[in-house]
């Protein structure tokens, strides 16, 4: 029998740095191809040098950070052939994964899915105005609870975890285009209430054009 042991506080700091370098990733702090030392991860992080290198492994796998042929780590590169591809891979796992959740979501997922729909509307109307970090913040974090919500209901733990992978790899180029007035918020407040509206009338081909249009604005280059 396997049983299941309390987290150790050790993967608990490795948590803690992953979600400091993810957030500092995403907006740009460390930027594309940049070198990452431990040693000045750790002044600026903290952490030991074994739960550093933890979190660059588990940040590797996740795509955002990539090991050197020198056995060093730097943050994934941003070209515009990365952002095709992300785009790509999150359009066909997303619509696979709501493909399934409209057919087998049931009514609590719908009252989920409307709360989220509800939260990112109040974040991105606060995002359209005042976008400091601590907005973009609460926005990109509203973001991803609408986009999980959508697909929570598709019964597939692994078709998840892709998402959640292939979503934070978006991250930076989706605050890149807030942050420099790229989004059109008019359009994007149409298209999910336009996605949300489908999905709770069970129309997944209108659905999934939708999420797909939704993808690609995002991840606009």
């Amino acid at each position: 029998m396997i049983f299941t042991s309390k987290k150790s506080d050790d993967s608990t700091i490795v948590d803690l740095l992953a979600s400091s370098l993810r957030r500092d990733i995403a907006f740009g702090t460390l930027l594309p191809d940049q070198k990452l030392k431990i040693n000045e991860l750790r002044t600026r992080y903290g952490g030991s040098n074994h739960s550093m290198r933890e979190t660059l492994r588990i940040l590797s796998t996740e795509g955002l950070v990539e090991a050197t042929a020198q056995r060093g780590f730097r943050v994934t590169s941003a070209t515009e052939d990365d952002v095709r591809d992300i785009q790509l891979v999150r359009v066909e796992v997303e619509k696979v994964a709501l493909a399934r959740a409209i057919a087998l979501g049931d009514v609590a997922w719908e009252g989920r899915v409307m709360a989220a729909h509800h939260a990112l509307q109040k974040a991105e109307s606060m995002a359209a105005t005042d976008p400091d970090d601590l907005v973009a913040l609460e926005w990109d974090e509203a973001c991803r609870a609408f986009s999980y919500a959508l697909l929570q209901a598709c019964d597939s733990p692994r078709l998840i975890d892709l998402h959640r992978k292939f979503f934070d790899q978006s991250r930076r180029f989706r605050l890149a285009q807030m942050r420099e007035g790229r989004l059109d918020w008019t359009a994007r407040r149409l298209r999910q209430k336009g996605l949300l509206d489908a999905v709770l009338s069970r129309n997944e081909t209108d659905a999934l054009r939708l999420l797909k249009d939704d993808v690609e604005a995002e991840l606009r280059h």
